[in-house]
């Protein structure tokens, strides 16, 4: 059997809008595999986002517990945290969070440093860029670029470091439907081959038919699992 890399008990978060108390999310459990490639699906405001940013350790939980990797997070200080955000988790953010002042290889860069010698996470950097077709934008700011661009530089940013887990919110939902599908075979590639596992969130029903498991949640609690038989 697989190893766990993530273990969710009795996972809570409120939050507080003036004397009213939000429950995002309400006595979740949820264990996953290394390497899977997990889909989580839900209508607006059940609780999807939240629970990646919990996981990521970029969110504080209410109640409850979450290791990823053997490591109970939400025990950690906030510079152990920056250190598991940095080692082990890539973010591929819904709205892109591109750094203006630096170049699309410099935003990639940015993340190969982490692990890489300079000249390595260079030579990383463009090799990830070029899987995602925007080495010839390398040096374009990202104001140069378009949505769909930027967000291929963002997915670029996320996988270069080879982190243990990667937490995608709409990952392809600014890309055309060949972009999108091409992105999504590099992503199943390195998620067999290298054992990444990859915890998406989505609209996009062509996604969940490539996942290993489809998680469904409902006004911050999970309603249902399904696993892809085929």
């Amino acid at each position: 059997m697989s190893e766990l890399i993530v273990e969710i008990d009795s996972l809570s978060k409120n939050y507080q809008s003036g004397e009213i108390t939000v429950r995002a999310l309400s006595g979740v459990d949820l264990k996953i595999k290394k390497g899977e490639f997990i889909v989580i699906l839900g209508p607006s405001g059940s609780g999807k986002t939240t629970l990646l940013n919990l996981i990521g350790g970029i969110d504080v939980h209410t109640s409850g517990s979450i290791r990823v990797n053997a490591r109970e997070i939400t025990k950690l200080k906030e510079k152990e945290l920056t250190e598991f955000r940095k080692e082990d988790v890539g973010f591929i953010f819904q709205f892109y969070n591109l750094i203006p002042t630096l170049t699309a290889i410099e935003n990639v860069e940015l993340a190969a440093r982490l692990k890489f010698s300079r000249r390595m996470a260079y030579e990383q950097s463009m090799r990830i860029l070029k899987t995602v077709e925007m080495e010839d934008k390398a040096h374009k700011f990202p104001s140069q670029l378009s949505g769909g661009e930027q967000q291929r530089v963002a997915i670029a940013r996320a996988l270069v470091k080879e982190p243990k887990i990667v937490l995608a919110d709409e990952p392809t939902g600014n890309l055309d439907t060949e972009t999108g599908e091409r992105i999504l075979s590099e992503m199943l590639r390195i998620c067999k081959e290298k054992g990444t596992t990859f915890l998406i969130v989505t609209h996009n029903v062509a996604i969940s038919k490539l996942a290993d498991y489809i998680i469904y949640l409902k006004d911050g609690q999970i309603f249902g699992t399904s696993k892809n038989q085929s």
